[in-house]
């Protein structure tokens, strides 16, 4: 492997596996991924990975996963199927106040146009019959769905090397460095150079920008999700908690907990998780798990996506950010346009780094 390259990407999840493909369709240059581990062992392989717009505020973010979600039938007619399914997305209420609150959030996502329907226990009941009676109300959209997570990295990745780019797995960065006009990446298996340098690293990017002298304003946050044995088709849409797989397993989960990179599955949020479901689908009571598993992941301080050049760093780049699933087709795009064509076709000043710099002066990170 010849060790110069035009582009690296430190972290080969479903954010810099899409950058690398949509980087290989426009950039004629030599391109590499460096991941510590394997694609899909880390967060993007641990997610219900739902394609989930319309209750993303503010307004600005949702239309930001909203053009998101509109490249996903696209991008299968690219790279080939990835399970994507546009189910529709149903978030119920159970308080009669929540009402006010959902016909606040149509209208305000109307003037992206997200179109979502504030539904009366009734007509969700008639949308999605397996909800509880006690639900009521909900919102819906219609363009929400989900998508097999390993199937949509796996095929990025085979895009990207049908394309020419590189990858090196199973390879730490342990350290990173700029030399005049050029960045040196010290991994276990070697040092690579190349002019621009992307963190896509989602959890350790944090420990990639110290590398750097550049604080990355991150936290960690574990989400656990139960599975069930597979069941007879019941549920249609993707609902705010739970989904019904392929497979007829249905996947649960909504937790979030800041406890550092902790993988672990602890019963107390099963248990709280496992309520939840039953809750709102109170048929899951007489159900089997079969299985849990928890997936870090990163989120910004702010909780929007960190998107753009690294501030005080020439040719650096950043990507990190919650919603992975839902924002790469999108993310992957703007960020080619940006390396290639120093500026992108959706204004990204809103997710800049720099908007943080309060909190770096302040040295609160």
């Amino acid at each position: 492997m010849n060790n110069n390259y035009d582009v690296i990407i430190v972290g080969c999840g479903v954010i810099g596996s899409s950058i690398a493909y949509h980087l290989s369709e426009r950039q004629k240059h030599r391109v590499l991924v460096i991941d510590k581990g394997f694609p899909l062992s880390g967060t993007s392989g641990a997610t219900q990975a739902w394609v989930w717009v319309h209750s993303k505020t503010p307004s600005w973010y949702g239309e930001l996963s909203m053009y998101s979600a509109e490249l996903y039938p696209f991008l299968e007619r690219k790279i080939g199927d990835v399970e994507y399914k546009r189910t529709g997305g149903i978030a119920p209420f159970f308080h009669e106040e929540d009402r006010k609150n959902a016909e606040q959030l149509a209208e305000s996502q109307a003037e992206v146009g997200i179109d979502i329907d504030v539904l009366s226990r009734e007509a969700a009941l008639k949308k999605e019959p397996a909800l509880s009676p006690e639900i009521v109300g909900a919102t819906f959209s219609s363009i929400d769905g989900n998508v097999n997570p390993f199937r949509l990295v796996e095929l990025y990745i085979k895009a990207a090397k049908k394309l020419g780019v590189d990858f090196s797995f199973y390879n730490p960065v342990v350290n990173m460095k700029k030399q005049t006009d050029q960045y040196i990446i010290e991994t276990k298996k070697g040092e690579f150079r190349a002019h621009k340098v992307i963190i896509a690293a989602g959890p350790w990017s944090k420990e990639l920008g110290d590398m750097l002298d550049i604080q990355v304003p991150i936290k960690q946050v574990r989400g656990q999700i139960l599975v069930t044995e597979p069941l007879a088709p019941f549920l249609k849409h993707t609902i705010g908690g739970l989904r019904q797989a392929d497979n007829g397993e249905v996947l649960i989960g909504y937790s979030k907990e800041e406890v550092g990179y902790d993988k672990r599955s602890t019963v107390d949020v099963l248990q709280e998780t496992a309520n939840m479901a039953i809750h709102m689908v109170p048929s899951l009571a007489n159900v089997n798990v079969v299985r849990c598993f928890a997936g870090i992941r990163v989120m910004p301080l702010d909780e929007y996506p960190i998107i753009g050049e690294i501030p005080q760093l020439d040719n650096a780049y950043i990507a990190v950010m919650h919603s992975g699933i839902t924002l790469s087709p999108l993310v992957g795009t703007l960020m080619t346009e940006l390396i290639v064509d120093g500026e992108t076709s959706i204004d990204l000043n809103r997710y800049h780094m720099g908007r943080f710099s309060h909190l770096l002066r302040n040295k609160m990170l």
